[in-house]
């Protein structure tokens, strides 16, 4: 079990403990049995054994150095998930290599030995593998990894695949011609990352990692190396890092073990390393001695925080099951610590909008002990004070029995899901889990055995045990780390400020936490159920029909595409249309406020202790044009689910503060965003795009959430919500349809019908008409973006959705072909599009491509040639054809979704299509045309009626940053341009 891993389950106890983790380990097929089979045959653990490699992978080692994996796994069927994993990173990058390490990725897709430039891509398009998507790659500090999914319906795909993967190895053209062309894209990723967060990383980074190297590797490298660096400097990072002794194949999916193995060995056996190698050597990072504060403050900065980073430890990963235990430990106590800080974040007036204090990694190698906030409108002192204190009251006075015993079922629950799923993990799950293994040495004993190690390991981990851990592990008296960032506000504090606060709230006298009970239940099943009174199959989809007594209708699918999903929705007509103008942000925001203040006589603090172990959420709420229930849970808490959307529509629970301290929060953060260009970007292409309407999506100002009511809300809310008339309830997942009858008709046809209006208010909201340009003046870097909007009426049928959508998939492929391969004009960007009935049948489509200021005028001419270029010559056969492969692909592995069934069932529903014709999309996909598409580039590229906005960079100079710094504390502050 991995650190990251545990600390995955953590979180996820403290955010979301009755959601299903999505995590999944081991053996590739069993049958769902009692949980506690998985450990009675069990002997004792001996703490000190080792951690085996579990019998679902294979490891091996070719002579040369080069390890494999290699598991079979049948989920998506005919798939084979393939990476090449390069211990090698921006960190082993010489002084005229910084950027290189990145480079040396971007060039593995353009020429190698057996592929020509873009001929890869294009021949991975055609067999339906999406470039971006699916065919990706990335690059770290300490390794770059090449992902490569590959249909195995033809043996031929497979082989040269592997081809693939040898060529990334050993077979990289570097042609000059290419690199310099690459110059271009790779610098507008750079120009795209940079703004408020490059330029304050750049000032924080040395001083989080201590002066050490990794502040100066940074994987997208300098604008200076990235321009002027000989190709020689890129053939030699590529000569001294790409070599068999620091890489690892992995091999999961659709794919005989022993075949693998083959390829593996006829394609990598042959590789040879440098003589001589260079060593691979990993950059320390020196422990902090000193406190030491940082302000660091950026006038287009996200928000206000706060970091306490304590002195980082090197990370010894032992793979013993002691080993193992500690990480359980360790997630027990950061998922307690965190539930407090959340709790705190939910008071009236909270001391920070949000909080995490935990022992986390900072490299593979380094770890620390960190506290950090979200600041609201109490600001820093508040949040350090609280931030501070809360650790204290851990260390001094640990934790409760009642809080570990939650946090005990909610881990348990995560691991009885991974073990349930274990025969229906998907492949990219444990290819990613074989990358961790060969990076961090991470175990992989396979879910059988971590979940026989959890059902022994977790009863036995005590209360003192937990808060000795606590005593130990949260810092008493340390050099520390003490950052600010933010943007510049009159209360800004100063360094000494912050170090002040945090030794004074050490010193401060806590007390023991007083824990609070709560209700061991949700609800008692209702005294009066419904009945069905009617219900229908259909052979053909795998679906029952159900009629309740209450007149609720409910569509059950039950499938075995996992062994621990359920997913729930409804939807009617209605939602925030039916309110007037007056009342857009009371409808707006009445399902956040009401889902704020709990449910019942409950707090969502109290939910989440209630239904510690459980694994079910429903959320309901006023869309535009609709009211919607979304719910999941696991198998066996369908129950819980149930009672959850039964609860929702038998009254709200008011809560005057906790109302408060939504709104404050949702505040403050609309006060962070009033200077970032984004959002001034954003507003500004809707503004244009719907003439300011007032329903209109926009970024709403800090004062304007004092104008929403809560009664108002809440009115609003039960207007919608007090019945369910002419709702239909769509279970798809893992259930037994007969068996889960009578908890239908005990909640769902228990809710209350009364009569309500279920047709939706075309409230007049119409996009603009002719050709409407706006320039939008933000931000200090050098990076534009352009928006380009067509809107028009149209009429919605299943084929034209189809239509539209082949046409928006060609347009990115030429997008990404033309302004970024052949002009380096963009890094990213595209287009998406949609064609809707409701309110009136119309479409839109979006094109939004980032590029430079200088670069803003030819991008445009570009993309419209494209346009006309497709109106005129309709798409190319081939890339109409790359369509065609990656959508037949995707809609192959959706089929075996739980949520792909619901979508279209719901969609089916309100929109009043067929829902057999998702057994009938392949077909409908192979039979569109060139001439079809080229039609409707015709009809929804109308370039008489399109809104433009630009955002260019504010006219003035980028504001220059100086730092002053003293023994004890270290400030920086923006400096009037100029100065």
């Amino acid at each position: 079990m991995s650190n990251n891993f545990v600390r995955g389950i953590c979180m996820a106890a403290v955010l979301f403990a009755h959601l299903p983790a999505n995590v999944a380990h081991g053996a590739t097929s069993a049958p769902v049995v009692s949980p506690a089979a998985a450990a009675r045959d069990a002997g004792p653990l001996r703490l000190d054994a080792q951690i085996p490699v579990g019998p679902q992978v294979k490891v091996g080692k070719l002579a040369n150095g080069l390890t494999y994996y290699i598991q079979r796994n049948a989920r998506p069927e005919r798939k084979l998930e393939l990476r090449l994993v390069v211990k090698a990173g921006s960190i082993l990058e010489d002084e005229d290599q910084r950027g290189l390490a990145h480079f040396v990725e971007h060039m593995a897709f353009n020429g190698s030995t057996n592929f020509r430039k873009h001929e890869l891509v294009s021949y991975l398009q055609s067999i339906g593998v999406g470039f971006g998507a699916d065919l990706n790659a990335y690059t770290a500090f300490d390794e770059t990894v090449y992902i490569l999914p590959i249909p195995t319906d033809k043996p031929e795909h497979v082989g040269k695949a592997f081809q693939v993967l040898e060529d990334w190895a050993h077979g990289v053209s570097f042609d000059p011609a290419d690199i310099d062309k690459e110059r271009g894209i790779i610098l507008e990723e750079l120009r795209l990352g940079k703004g408020a967060s490059d330029r304050m990383s750049k000032q924080i980074m040395p001083k989080i990692f201590n002066g050490s190297k990794y502040a100066e590797r940074l994987p997208i490298g300098t604008e200076e190396v990235l321009r002027n660096f000989t190709p020689d400097a890129l053939r030699r990072f590529y000569r001294d890092w790409y070599r068999p002794d620091l890489m690892a194949v992995v091999v999961v999916g659709d794919i005989e073990p022993a075949r693998a193995e083959q390829l593996v060995k006829q394609h990598f056996a042959k590789l040879k390393n440098p003589q001589p190698s260079r060593p691979r050597a990993y950059a320390e990072i020196p422990a902090r001695q000193a406190t030491e504060a940082l302000v660091v403050l950026d006038p287009e900065a996200t928000g206000n925080a706060v970091l306490i980073r304590y002195p980082v430890q090197p990370v010894h990963e032992a793979g013993t099951i002691r080993a193992y235990r500690d990480d359980l430990v360790q997630a027990l106590f950061s998922a307690m610590l965190n539930q407090r800080l959340q709790e705190l974040a939910q008071l009236p007036e909270p001391p920070f909008m949000g909080a995490n204090s935990s022992l986390g990694k900072l490299t593979p190698r380094y770890r620390s002990y960190n506290a950090s906030a979200a600041l609201g409108p109490r600001g820093a002192d508040a949040a350090l004070t609280a931030l501070v204190e809360e650790n204290e009251r851990a260390r001094r006075h640990g934790f409760g029995a009642t809080e570990l015993e939650q946090m005990k079922k909610n881990l348990m629950r995560t691991y009885e899901q991974a073990w349930n799923e274990r025969a229906k993990s998907d492949s990219g799950t444990y290819a990613a889990e074989y990358i961790r293994n060969f990076l961090q040495q991470e175990a992989i004993p396979g879910i059988d055995t971590e979940y026989r190690y959890v059902k022994q390991l977790v009863p036995g981990i005590t209360l003192e045990e937990m808060n000795a851990y606590a005593r130990r592990t949260i810092p008493a008296d340390s050099g520390k780390l003490v950052l600010y960032t933010g943007v510049t506000r009159p209360e800004t504090p100063r360094g000494e400020q912050l170090l002040a606060t945090v030794a004074a709230a050490q010193r401060a006298e806590v007390s023991a936490r007083d824990e609070k009970a709560v209700a061991a239940r949700l609800m008692e099943r209702p005294s009066k159920p419904g009945t069905i009174v009617a219900q229908a199959h259909d052979k053909a989809l795998g679906l029952t029909r159900l009629e309740l007594s209450n007149g609720v209708k409910v569509i059950l699918k039950p499938t075995d595409f996992r062994n621990d999903q359920v997913m729930m929705s409804a939807a009617r007509f209605g939602g925030q249309s039916l309110f007037s103008d007056k009342d857009v942000l009371n409808a707006r925001f009445a399902n956040a406020i009401v889902a704020s203040m709990g449910v019942k006589d409950f707090t969502p603090l109290d939910m989440s202790k209630i239904l510690a172990g459980k694994a079910a959420q429903v959320n309901v709420g006023l869309a535009n044009y609709t009211d919607v229930v979304v719910g999941a849970s696991g198998a066996t808490d369908i129950e819980t689910m149930l009672q959850l959307a039964w609860l929702k529509f038998h009254g709200v629970r008011r809560d005057e503060a906790l109302f408060r301290s939504y709104v404050g929060k949702q505040a403050e953060q609309a006060r962070n965003q009033t200077s970032q260009p984004g959002v001034h970007f954003g507003d500004a292409v809707m503004a244009a795009l719907y003439n300011n309407h007032p329903r209109a999506p926009r970024t709403l100002k800090p004062e304007e959430y004092e104008q929403i009511d809560l009664d108002r809300s809440i009115d609003i809310f039960q207007q919608r919500f007090s019945s369910a008339k002419d709702l239909t309830f769509i279970l798809v997942g893992s259930f037994d349809a007969n068996a889960i009858k009578p908890l239908l008709a005990a909640y769902l046809g228990s809710l209350p019908t009364p009569d309500l209006p279920v047709a939706y208010r075309d409230v007049g909201m119409r996009p603009a008409t002719g050709v409407v340009k706006r320039e939008v003046r933000s931000g200090s870097e050098p990076k534009s973006t352009i928006s380009l909007t067509f809107t028009g009426t149209a009429e919605f049928t299943e084929a034209e959705q189809l239509r539209l959508s082949a046409l928006l998939e060609v347009t990115n492929l030429r997008i990404i072909e033309v302004l970024r391969e052949q002009m380096a004009l963009i890094y990213g960007g595209g287009a998406n599009g949609v064609l809707s009935k409701i309110p009136y049948g119309n479409y839109s489509i979006g094109v939004t491509l980032p590029t430079g200021p200088e670069h803003v005028d030819k991008v445009i001419a570009t993309t419209f040639a494209e346009i006309r270029r497709l109106q005129t010559q309709g798409p190319d056969a081939a890339d109409l054809e790359k369509v065609k492969s990656n959508w037949i692909q995707n809609h192959r592995r959706s089929l075996r979704e739980n949520g792909y069934w619901l979508g279209h069932l719901q969609t089916a529903l309100s929109e009043g299509t067929d829902p057999g014709s998702i057994l009938e999309i392949e077909k409908q996909v192979a039979a569109l045309t060139a001439d079809e598409i080229r039609t409707a580039a015709k009809r929804y590229f109308n370039d008489q009626n399109y809104v433009q906005v630009v955002l260019n960079p504010e006219v003035q100079a980028p504001a220059k940053v100086a730092a002053s710094a003293s023994e004890s504390a270290s400030e920086s502050k923006p400096v009037a341009p100029g100065g």
